[in-house]
């Protein structure tokens, strides 16, 4: 059993589970953890979301994207906290074989149908980034918005479906992969939390990261464009 509580992450996972979760990695390139967030605390996050403030947002050096982004709250710093866990990187570390991990770094983002969001091919490549995670914070059920994982080289697509909520999909970054998230259809939003596991900074060093522009925003800098329209 992997999951994480209010108190931290609880592992308790065999050495047979744990080869299994390195094959599989090795193999097809990702491994799904099914409930990381336990039910309780699936409530509580989806509650302090569901009250924040989300604007949009572009990703650069990526082809035509757009998705609503959360400002910094309860949840963001809540899941932050919680995924900069050592015992998670030192599973992280066990099952994808990636060097050492000294943070976490992620955001909540929301994609709804109708809207203009969408994303394209891209590797994520950079920054210190090693493996990647997707956790499914979405309050029902969603159509589509599913992980595709596409070789450079062959253009083989791996398709990845994460609709269990509180469910985290763990993937690998390489120059030779390429992934994308698939449109959303229907009526329902996509919510989760995504982000990487980094070489650098260490975890104290990303929090003096994400604290300055809060800082900027007090002192008179600009702010995100909300869109309160959109955020239920």
């Amino acid at each position: 059993m992997i999951q994480t509580t209010r108190e931290g992450m609880v592992a308790s996972v065999s050495t047979e589970a744990l080869a299994l979760l390195r094959l599989q990695f090795a193999r097809q390139h990702y491994i799904r953890l099914p409930e990381l967030l336990e039910p309780e605390l699936v409530d509580f996050l989806q509650e302090q979301i569901d009250r924040g403030k989300f604007y949009e947002r572009v990703h650069e050096g990526i082809e035509s994207n757009k998705e609503l982004c959360m400002a910094g709250n309860t949840a963001f710093g809540a899941l932050l906290l919680l995924m900069n866990d050592e015992k998670l990187f030192e599973l992280i570390q066990d099952v994808t074989q990636c060097e050492r991990i000294r943070c976490f770094e992620g955001r909540v983002y929301r994609v709804i149908p109708g809207h203009g969001h969408h994303d394209s091919w891209h590797d994520d490549i950079g920054e210190n980034r090693l493996v990647a995670m997707s956790i499914n914070l979405s309050n029902v059920p969603y159509a589509g918005g599913s992980l595709q994982i596409r070789e450079r080289a062959s253009g083989e697509i791996i398709e990845v479906e994460n609709a269990g909520i509180g469910d985290a999909v763990i993937f690998r970054l390489s120059p030779r992969l390429q992934h994308r998230i698939t449109d959303v259809q229907g009526q329902a939003p996509k919510t989760a939390f995504a982000g990487w596991f980094r070489a650098r900074p260490n975890f104290s060093a990303l929090l003096k990261q994400q604290i300055e522009p809060e800082r900027k925003v007090h002192a008179g800098g600009s702010s995100p464009q909300f869109l309160p329209g959109l955020n239920n």
